[in-house]
């Protein structure tokens, strides 16, 4: 077996919903992973936030309250509240109350609404780049492929704009990511400050629960972009959503480094890369569990939003596939010692500090074999 190298690994759980099944099924599926997964011995459990998807997880704090409960040692967190679609103060009071209860063991993942409002709801829909196609690269034997061609259903989604009104209150106005994240740090350090109107003066503001709370800040991003320089600006641990966006990871963690300083949360750098992976006893099996893969990725970037998961692979045309070949040549899939040597390339092309999977497969049964598999090999200690 290819030894692997002492590096953390955690998971990452969209809750997937299979085709033929149901949100409550893959909503107890999440809690029952959680549980093998601290049995398994991966470090964290984050859950994502997803909406009008066929994906269970709309709601972060309340699954990562549920698991923190079925669970006593693993980490668990959300990768990413979207802060755009809630405010400071609720995500900070709702992960602040869930550690009172499970202390020391939460890490709120922050990362920014797909689009602000008005990017999304506007006259004006974001135009495809123009110039030539950018390249496909290698750095260090990871594969950084050239950005998808963005499709013309994605452009003006109806509804993408539909999802974003829904998800904020009329009138409302989504704080800049810079000050939604300072909001996030004041209330945890007792800063926390508000202006009324008609004065000049800010009001402290205190939460109890934030004030005696050990929550982990984190920041997800996927290109060189806010997310990335806010992070290193603020010395916060950073995700780089290598299983979102491939071709923007390392841009991201180069602009994370670059905008480093160092503060009370780290002296350095701290990055987590993220993969996509199907885990089987051989290539062949694997490969085949992850046959329908581009499919259900292909509705996503073309503004469907996730559907069930396929049980079967369902044919693409060759411009489908050009729209999601980035994300299906950047899936590691294979047999352990396959996944383990493409886990460590991740690693070392990126100068990642910690890994973290996710793996989706039709059968839950595939799932929680795809997880268990790659424990073993990567050697944690169950």
């Amino acid at each position: 077996m290819t030894s692997a190298p002492p590096l953390p690994l955690s998971v990452l759980d969209l809750s997937p919903i299979p085709e033929g099944g149901t949100a409550a099924q893959a909503l107890r599926t999440t809690v029952d992973l959680a549980v093998a997964a601290e049995q398994w011995g991966y470090r964290r459990y984050w859950l994502a936030e997803h909406h009008f998807a066929a994906v269970a997880g709309a709601s972060p704090a309340t699954l990562v309250g549920l698991v923190a409960a079925n669970t006593s040692t693993i980490r668990v967190g959300s990768a990413a509240v979207l802060i755009g679609f809630t405010t400071p103060v609720a995500a900070v009071e709702a992960f602040a109350t869930i550690d009172a209860l499970h202390p020391g063991r939460l890490d709120l993942g922050l990362g920014r609404s797909v689009q602000r409002r008005a990017e999304s709801t506007g006259p004006k829909a974001p135009k495809p780049p123009s110039g030539p196609p950018e390249e496909d690269r290698v750095v260090d034997g990871l594969l950084i492929p050239a950005p998808f061609p963005i499709p013309k259903e994605l452009l003006g989604s109806p509804t993408i704009a539909a999802s974003t009104e829904a998800l904020v209150f009329p009138g409302s106005q989504i704080p800049d990511f810079d000050d939604a994240v300072d909001a996030v740090l004041a209330m945890f350090d007792g800063t926390y400050a508000v202006t009324p109107p008609n004065s000049d003066t800010p009001a402290p503001l205190r939460s109890w629960q934030a004030a005696e709370a050990d929550v982990a800040v984190w920041v997800l991003g996927s290109s060189g972009g806010q997310s990335a320089r806010v992070a290193g600006e603020r010395g916060l641990p950073f995700v780089a959503a290598y299983h979102i966006v491939p071709s923007g990871a390392l841009d991201a963690v180069e602009a994370y480094r670059a905008a480093f300083r160092p503060s009370e949360h780290l002296s350095e750098p701290y990055v987590i890369a993220s993969a996509d992976v199907v885990v089987a006893d051989d290539d062949e099996t694997a490969r085949d569990l992850a046959a329908g893969f581009g499919s259900w990725v292909y509705d996503i970037r073309t503004g469907r939003g996730a559907q069930p998961y396929p049980a079967a692979a369902q044919p693409l045309t060759d411009d489908q596939l050009a729209v999601v070949s980035d994300r299906t040549r950047t899936q590691i899939v294979g047999s352990p010692d396959t996944v383990v040597d493409g886990l460590q390339t991740l690693a070392r092309g990126l100068g990642a500090d910690e890994l973290v999977v996710t793996s989706i497969t039709h059968d839950e049964r595939d799932r929680f074999r795809s997880y268990e598999l790659l424990a073993k090999a990567w050697g944690l200690p169950a």
